[in-house]
């Protein structure tokens, strides 16, 4: 039943030359190979590695809760408190963004910083976000201005995230890909799971067939700089499925608390996570992509499953490979 969802996902990954799909069910794990690292490559395995993108967001939530375990920030503070003068988003007056409205996406903030689309031009279609680095946002963060009042609307936001991860790497004082390491991969045993773009097992991205060079996000690396492999994945979310297994089991029952309902839909966001329920399942899920990769990772806690897809091409007008992860979970599930 299992190896069953990988011809689903081959199919609705045209122009990848990788698929991995990694699976948890009834307390056993499988883990399934497509392809090949890069056209004509080496074969793809277990051990290699993925640009996940927006999932990395996940990760920044649960880095979030695990240090409001440790006191060491809360849910509510204002981003004031973590924030150096003059890289403060500005406000109405009388309202605050706090670091849980960042974590739900829910801040007011656009979905892009500043200045970011002018510097993306020249390889908008390859590496958009390369051309952005961190003085350049230092600089939009002060003369930047909600769009809406905190809290009161959710507007899906990479800026908003990846302040997130800035506030949160400002207040420990260290960079993000340390502090995450620290209190979530390694916690959870996940010594794959990286920014770097270098290691050898990094599969190729594709758009339209056409090879891209590794994704570089080098001012906002806590909403989508993140590099895993399958089995990593899987890992990831059976801490999520069995929290008091694992060193962060509050913050991981903190993250899956749903917070809000999404406009136009019975879904809810909790933190980072979307959750739904049907069929008297409860799912919560969350995908992501690059100019060439596309994943979806989610679970069930009532039955106990989860999966993680992966491959190796861009998402397209139409594409199909996250709703055929999605209804592989739901089969899984019932």
């Amino acid at each position: 039943m299992t190896a069953s969802g990988l011809p689903s996902l081959v199919e609705a990954a045209p122009g990848a030359s990788a698929v991995t799909l990694a699976v948890a069910r009834e307390g056993a794990h499988d883990v399934y190979c497509h392809g090949r690292l890069s056209h004509g490559g080496p074969p793809n395995t277990p051990d290699a590695l993925y640009e996940i993108g927006s999932v990395t967001k996940t990760f920044t939530a649960l880095l979030l809760a695990a240090l409001a375990v440790q006191n060491r920030v809360g849910l509510h503070d204002p981003i004031d408190a973590h924030l150096p003068p003059g890289q403060r988003p500005r406000s109405p007056a009388g309202t605050r963004i706090t670091l849980l409205h960042l974590a739900t996406h829910t801040s007011g903030l656009p979905r892009l910083p500043p200045g970011l689309l002018i510097r993306a031009l020249p390889t908008y279609f390859t590496n958009p976000y390369a051309r952005y680095r961190i003085e350049h946002l230092d600089q939009a963060l002060g003369r930047t201005r909600t769009r809406r009042r905190p809290g009161s609307r959710l507007t899906y936001s990479n800026y908003g995230m990846a302040l997130l991860g800035n506030a949160l790497a400002h207040a420990a004082g260290t960079d993000y890909l340390t502090l995450l390491t620290e209190h979530v991969c390694a916690p959870l045993g996940l010594t794959s799971t990286t920014c770097d773009p270098s290691p050898t097992a990094h599969a190729t991205g594709y758009r339209r067939n056409r090879p891209l060079p590794p994704f570089a996000i080098p001012a906002l690396p806590a909403a989508g700089a993140l590099r895993s492999t399958g089995p990593e994945l899987l890992r990831y979310l059976q801490a999520h499925l069995t929290p008091t297994a694992t060193p962060l089991a509050t913050a991981l029952h903190t993250v899956q608390q749903p917070r809000l309902h999404l406009p136009r839909s019975q879904d809810r966001r909790c933190l980072a996570w979307n959750l739904r329920e049907t069929g008297g399942r409860t799912f919560l899920f969350h995908s992501g992509a690059t100019r060439g990769f596309t994943t979806f990772v989610g679970f069930c806690p009532q039955a106990g499953t989860a999966l993680a897809a992966l491959t190796n091409t861009g998402p397209r007008l139409g594409g199909r490979f996250i709703q055929a992860g999605y209804v592989f979970l739901k089969e899984l599930s019932t």
